[in-house]
């Protein structure tokens, strides 16, 4: 198999991945500017994000007419738990600070990790196993901070906790269903999946979807422009020239910088158990992306997360 970095760019890939790994770190940003509920600004997000892809659709129509019912199905279901991963750590930034949140969305390979080793019969190498135990006391170190804080910012980092599981549900599934699906197409479902998901949610809990200000409108347009299309959309697009754990590697950029822009724009102050908790997180996932980096290289596709 021909590894990524065998295809070359006309230029180095290293301004695409800053401007991803910056365009990753407004999600939490915006969300916060939004004063919607948040299953109104995951719906016209990924509603948005599926219009623009909607030109180069269509030429997938004949790809999407070949899937099975099986993979309909798993589609449906990466789907689901892509909403449900939206719903609740966007939630969460209601509750916690937005270092806290990024910081334990940042979990999510350690979960497609255990997930692999639980359904899949994926051994992780030892390492990894290190690395995992590693991030998981800095989940600890950060929620134990927050709860002597206040419940409300414990219920916050739980909700961003859950929400890590979500999308390792939606990442597994994605590595089953990318075998037989092409990246695009994947997207291309799986955005229109979710954004039916939220529009029941809404319709079913009474939430209304229109008649919001145009500042709102504003911000769910960029939520789909500047941390999906600019964001996770380039890293896919690279993983064609680079290593898949460079691009792991770069989303760790996004707790990174969204606690800085946090204390930029709203003065949350990173507090010592975050300092703490966030450089086991980070170590800790370093540690399991050097022990990905010694397995065979893998052409492979990353979901979008945050």
């Amino acid at each position: 198999m021909t590894s990524p970095s065998s295809s070359k760019l006309p230029f180095s890939p290293v301004i695409p991945l800053i401007v991803g790994m910056l365009a990753i770190s407004f999600a939490p940003i915006l969300v916060r500017y939004s004063d919607a509920p948040v299953s109104v600004q995951g719906m016209y997000r990924m509603l948005f994000t599926f219009i623009l892809m909607l030109p180069f659709g269509f030429k997938q129509l004949p790809a999407m007419k070949a899937i099975s019912r099986k993979d309909w199905l798993l589609l449906i279901a990466a789907g689901f738990f892509l909403a449900l991963h939206f719903l609740l750590w966007m939630a969460s930034l209601d509750y916690t600070s937005i270092a806290s949140s990024t910081i334990i969305l940042a979990l999510e390979p350690v979960f497609v990790m255990v997930g692999a080793f639980m359904i899949f019969k994926d051994i992780p190498r030892k390492l990894a196993v290190v690395g995992m135990i590693v991030a998981l006391v800095g989940a600890m170190s950060i929620g134990s901070g927050d709860i002597s804080l206040s419940q409300t910012a414990f219920y916050g980092d739980a909700l961003s906790f859950f929400g890590a599981l979500a999308v390792a549900v939606n990442m597994l599934i994605a590595k089953q269903i990318l075998k037989r699906v092409s990246s695009y197409l994947y997207s291309f479902i799986v955005f229109g999946v979710t954004t039916a998901c939220f529009a029941i949610y809404n319709a079913a809990t009474g939430i209304p979807v229109l008649g919001y200000e145009q500042r709102e409108w504003l911000v769910f347009l960029l939520l789909a422009i500047v941390p999906t299309v600019f964001g996770h959309m380039i890293f896919n697009w690279l993983l064609k020239y680079v290593k898949p754990t460079t691009i792991s590697m770069s989303v760790l950029a996004e707790p990174v910088g969204a606690s800085l822009l946090g204390i930029l724009l709203f003065r949350e102050m990173i507090t010592g158990f975050q300092l703490i908790g966030g450089a086991f997180i980070i170590v800790g996932l370093v540690l399991y992306m050097r022990a990905e980096n010694q397995a065979p290289i893998e052409v492979k596709n990353e979901a979008l997360s945050a």
